[in-house]
C-alpha cells in the first residue's frame, strides 16, 4: 500500500538521530522526481503501469528505425524534461550537504535535478539527459545545442507529446515518425545517443568504482525514492549492508531491500525529507 500520509514521529527521530551524525551518503531513485512531474517506473501510475517500455540499448544500438523513433519522440520530450525544476526533496538534499551532513549523492536519475538543486557531490550513475554522444567516435556535447540542430532541420515539422516518460520519451503519432528529420556527429557522421546508460547497457565501471567508494566512506546510506529492483542501485545498498553502514530508506511502496533498513518510512519524499532536513537543522543550530 503507497501512503500520502506523513511518516511516523518515531521513523523521522530515527533517521534524524542517523543522519545528523553525517557522512550520509544518499542513493536516489525515480521516485524523487514524481514530484517534479516526472514519473517513475514502478510507483503508482509509473510508466510500467501504462505499458510504456524503455528502449533498450540494444534496439538503439542496432535497429535505424527504432533509433530514429527515438530520437523523433526525445526530440518533443526533451524540453519537458529540461524544464523540470527540482521539488522539495531534492532541495532539502542540498540543504543537507551544504549543512555538513549530506557527504554525496549517487542518483540512479538522468534528469539532473540534483545538480539543479545545489547538491554539488553527486555521481550520475546511469549518465544525464543533458548531454549527447556520438556511438562512433565518442564525442559528447550538449543535448540543447543538439535540440537546436535538429529544430532547424524539422522546420514546420508538427508532432505533440500526451505524456512524458523518465528516460524523457514521449508518444507521439506514428506519422510524425516517418516525416522526422535527425541529424548525426558534426565529426564523423556517426550516429547520436543521449549519454545515459539504456536498459541492457553496462554502467561505466568507473562511475561503479566510485560510487563503491563513496558508500565505503559514509557513515550511512539514505535510499530516496527507489524500488531497488534494478540491481544496478541495489548492490550499493547490499554493501552498505555487509560493512555494517546504517541504512534508511524512504519509499513510496515495498522495496527489494526492506529487510536490510534500519529505518524504514513509506510516506511521500518532499514533505518527509523536508521534515528530516528541518529537525537536523534544529539539532545543529
Amino acid at each position: 500500500m503507497h501512503s500520502d500520509s506523513p511518516p511516523p514521529t518515531d521513523g523521522l527521530t530515527a533517521a534524524a538521530e542517523i543522519v545528523g551524525r553525517g557522512g550520509v551518503v544518499a542513493l536516489s531513485g525515480a521516485g524523487l522526481s514524481t514530484e517534479s512531474g516526472i514519473p517513475d517506473y514502478r510507483g503508482p501510475g509509473g510508466a510500467y503501469s501504462r505499458n510504456h517500455t524503455p528502449i533498450t540499448y540494444q534496439l538503439f544500438r542496432d535497429n535505424p528505425r527504432g533509433r530514429h523513433r527515438y530520437w523523433a519522440r526525445s526530440y518533443i520530450g526533451w524540453p519537458l524534461m529540461r524544464d523540470k525544476q527540482p521539488n522539495a526533496g531534492h532541495l532539502s538534499i542540498a540543504a543537507l550537504e551544504e549543512s555538513g551532513l549530506v557527504a554525496g549523492v549517487i542518483t540512479q536519475n538522468v534528469d539532473s535535478l540534483h545538480h539543479k538543486a545545489g547538491s554539488s557531490t553527486v555521481i550520475d550513475l546511469h549518465g544525464r539527459l543533458d548531454t549527447v554522444m556520438c556511438m562512433a567516435c565518442g564525442l559528447r556535447g550538449s543535448r540543447d545545442a543538439l535540440h537546436a540542430r535538429i529544430a532547424s532541420v524539422n522546420a514546420g515539422w508538427e508532432g505533440s507529446a500526451t505524456r512524458i516518460n523518465p528516460d524523457g520519451d514521449v508518444e507521439i503519432a506514428d506519422s510524425a515518425v516517418e516525416s522526422f528529420v535527425m541529424v548525426d556527429c558534426t565529426s564523423c557522421g556517426g550516429p547520436l545517443k543521449p549519454d545515459v546508460v539504456y536498459f541492457g547497457e553496462s554502467v561505466p565501471p568507473t562511475r561503479v568504482t566510485d560510487s563503491y567508494a563513496m558508500v565505503d566512506s559514509a557513515s550511512s546510506l539514505l535510499v530516496l525514492g527507489s524500488s531497488l529492483h534494478v540491481y544496478s542501485g541495489r548492490r550499493f545498498v547490499t554493501h552498505a549492508h555487509k560493512l555494517g553502514i546504517p541504512i534508511i530508506i524512504v519509499n513510496q511502496g515495498e522495496t527489494k531491500a526492506d529487510e536490510l533498513a534500519d529505518v524504514r518510512l513509506d510516506a511521500s519524499l518532499g514533505s518527509t525529507l523536508t521534515q528530516l532536513s528541518e529537525i537536523c537543522a534544529a539539532r545543529v543550530s
